[in-house]
């Protein structure tokens, strides 16, 4: 976890994003991401969680345009890179780069550790020369703690925690500023997770990194997080420092999702915590007014006729006609 700073390095405005569905009357969508905004300082750690199918890793995509906006605007470091064309954005493509989910499917099975890690450097033409190149993806096996005798291995020969910090070599080669984290550590093992998420934080601190870490997984963001974004059905409930988001949750929806976190003492029960009922609502037919009023027990006329919009409140900002508290 880092401090983080007060300058700005990324900000979102009303970010939309929507996918076409085939089968479905003409001009129905896949609302992935509904106007969403928010900001990210230098050198802080934000977490966007929700539940599977919120929108997290569309939203990741899209801030860094690997996925183009149906409307909105990214600024980063104070640039629309909205605006820009390829020309123009492929400089500020470097200082953007993404970790995947999914170890086993994010390396190319018939390429080498020496190759995967080399491929951005030489699309960028970052080194001049075949020795210059070997000695930068060392330096950076040597980074992820992955063995140098292992150069010339191929991923089928690698643990699921291993290929993962290959991939984290790779993303970090050309000395990107924000990266975002596409629940890198779900795909592992419990007692991998925690090597991760440690060399993640290392090297935060030694290269000034700035992350947004996408999760599902509260009890892994806890410790790395500097603030939490919560996110439903495309769109923010919450926005807060960690702290107070697990220890004073607003929106209804953080509540139930804290409350979801099975504790790690199996001999310990709380069948007095809420649960949440009713069926997730559907993307291409979202609710009217808050999306998650269908589920929620504190839900008005008022719910369904109106948006809420993020306010701010005792230092979270929250979109809820009736925060808890």
């Amino acid at each position: 976890m880092s401090t983080g700073s007060t300058k700005e390095l990324l900000r979102a405005e009303h970010l939309v994003k929507e996918f076409p569905v085939e089968g479905h009357k003409k001009g129905d969508a896949v609302h992935a991401v509904s106007d969403v905004s928010f900001s990210i300082s230098e050198g802080e750690t934000l977490a966007l969680v929700g539940e599977s199918g919120c929108g997290k890793s569309t939203l990741g995509r899209c801030l860094i345009r690997l996925l183009p906006l149906t409307s909105g605007k990214v600024y980063f470091n104070g640039q629309d890179i909205t605006a820009m064309n390829e020309r123009q954005f492929r400089p500020v493509r470097r200082q953007m780069q993404i970790i995947f989910q999914d170890p086993y499917a994010s390396l190319d099975p018939r390429m080498t550790v020496e190759k995967i890690i080399a491929e951005p450097l030489r699309a960028n033409k970052v080194c001049k020369t075949k020795e210059e190149m070997e000695e930068k993806v060392l330096s950076l096996m040597d980074m992820v703690e992955i063995p140098r005798e292992y150069l010339r291995r191929y991923p089928h020969q690698f643990s699921g925690g291993q290929r993962q910090r290959i991939g984290i070599a790779r993303a970090l080669a050309l000395e990107p500023r924000l990266v975002v984290c596409d629940e890198p550590v779900s795909a592992l093992d419990v007692s991998i997770q925690s090597q991760v998420l440690n060399l993640l934080d290392d090297l935060q601190d030694q290269k000034h990194l700035t992350y947004l870490f996408i999760s599902h997984d509260l009890s892994v963001v806890r410790h790395i997080s500097d603030r939490i974004c919560v996110m439903f059905l495309g769109r923010l409930c919450e926005i807060g420092p960690t702290a107070e988001i697990y220890d004073h949750p607003l929106h209804p929806y953080t509540k139930f999702l804290l409350a979801s976190v099975p504790s790690p003492d199996p001999t310990k029960r709380d069948d007095a915590q809420p649960l949440l009922t009713g069926d997730i609502p559907s993307p291409v037919n979202p609710p009217s007014g808050c999306v998650f009023r269908t589920r929620c027990p504190y839900a008005d006329a008022q719910c369904a006729a109106e948006v809420p919009q993020l306010r701010s409140i005792g230092g979270h900002e929250v979109a809820c006609h009736h925060p808890l508290g």
